[in-house]
């Protein structure tokens, strides 16, 4: 192989190494330079956090020492101001566990919808959440109905909608969007516990059984979905059946309201002595529970005791908040012989607010165990 080599390149230039050489020692000292501001840069980021860390340990100094100035004087109440405070720090973290809930949840809903206006749901959608964490809650919601109401059933939109108004007592209006969401996914035990509970206050007994036993079996045991069966059991007067639900309630989330819902129904069946051991259980975990106290009085009074009675409807009378309790108003229509314990008192299986009504605290307890009683993330997996 002959290879030809022009007459320049035989030689090397020594004007282009020196230029080459140039080069290379300016971009040296420009790196340098900036390594120097870099380094620079950092030590004034350092320095500013050394001094925010020592005013903040300063004023953490301050405050404590004025919280204990003032407790030393009789104006705060040291446990009260940490008790606050802790319950101020879960509430932040539980407002920004929410907000990045509605995040995720917003885009798996725009990512669910396969209709044809795209844009204008998307719209709905983006609008609606920002309403919502603007704290405009009511436009927010009506946003998000308008989607709902667009071609192409959205499932996670449906539910989302429904447990707004499941949350907020409006029983019927979340049967429609639970209903709908439902019908899309059968399976889904979230939407299955709070259609059943929905479905059982609007009166439609055999459907809310139905349906909370099938939450039941699908995501196990919840103080929601077995105290809502046995309060359908009780309507029907199927004791033993609901004896049976409500302890499961009771196993599945130890707490004051599922002690006293066992109460009430020994009572009911004239088993005292088991019922004033719940209902003393209910006490020991909650020591206001006024609506225990009563039940303890109506106990009482059965058997005999009348000053022991009294004492009892007395601390009946007002709960922690010096409110009269719903048990306490309702002293007046107490009789000797009465059997009915006063949280069944209500009605038939037909009537309206079977499960929420007349008990507010359960009421309470209930919707809450019933919007956690799953992993949030559940339906949006779905």
């Amino acid at each position: 192989m002959i290879i030809v080599e022009p007459a320049a390149g035989r030689f090397d230039s020594a004007d282009d190494t020196a230029l080459s050489e140039e080069h290379l020692l300016e971009r040296i000292s420009a790196l340098e330079n900036r390594q120097a501001r870099l380094t620079e840069k950092l030590e004034r980021a350092l320095d500013l956090l050394l001094r925010q860390v020592q005013n903040a340990h300063f004023d953490r100094g301050l405050v404590k020492a004025l919280v204990g100035l003032l407790t030393d004087d009789g104006v705060i109440q040291n446990d009260q101001l940490e008790r606050l405070w802790v319950e101020r720090c879960q509430q932040d973290a539980e407002e920004q566990l929410e907000t990045e809930r509605r995040e995720e949840l917003r885009l798996k809903i725009l990512a669910s919808y396969k209709g044809p206006e795209r844009a204008a749901f998307e719209q709905c959608i983006n609008e609606g959440f920002l309403f919502i964490e603007d704290a405009q809650l009511s436009r927010g919601i009506r946003s998000l109905q308008r989607a709902a109401e667009m071609p192409a059933p959205n499932a996670p939109l449906l539910y989302f909608v429904g447990e707004h108004f499941f949350r907020k007592g409006k029983t019927a209006r979340a049967r429609d969007y639970l209903s709908r969401a439902h019908s899309i996914s059968p399976g889904d035990r979230r939407v299955s516990l709070l259609l059943g509970l929905a479905c059982a206050d609007e009166g439609d007994t055999e459907q809310a059984k139905q349906l909370l036993s099938t939450a039941a079996r699908l995501g196990g045991s919840s103080f929601a979905a077995h105290y809502g069966l046995g309060r359908l059991f009780v309507a029907e007067e199927k004791w033993r059946m609901a004896l049976q639900e409500f302890k499961l309630a009771l196993a599945s989330k130890a707490s004051p309201e599922a002690h006293y819902v066992l109460g009430c129904l020994y009572y009911q069946l004239s088993r005292d002595v088991l019922a004033a051991r719940h209902l003393r259980k209910a006490l020991e975990m909650d020591e206001d529970y006024g609506e225990a106290f009563y039940v303890l009085a109506l106990i009482s009074e059965r058997a005999g005791r009348k000053e022991l009675a009294e004492e009892y409807f007395a601390k009946a009378g007002t709960g922690a908040s010096g409110k009269p309790s719903v048990s306490a108003r309702n002293k007046g229509q107490r009789t000797g012989a009465t059997v009915e314990a006063p949280l069944f008192r209500l009605s038939p299986g037909s009537s309206r607010k079977l499960i929420t009504g007349g008990d507010r605290r359960l009421a309470e307890a209930l919707r809450q165990d019933a919007l956690n009683a799953y992993d949030t993330a559940d339906f949006e997996r779905r």
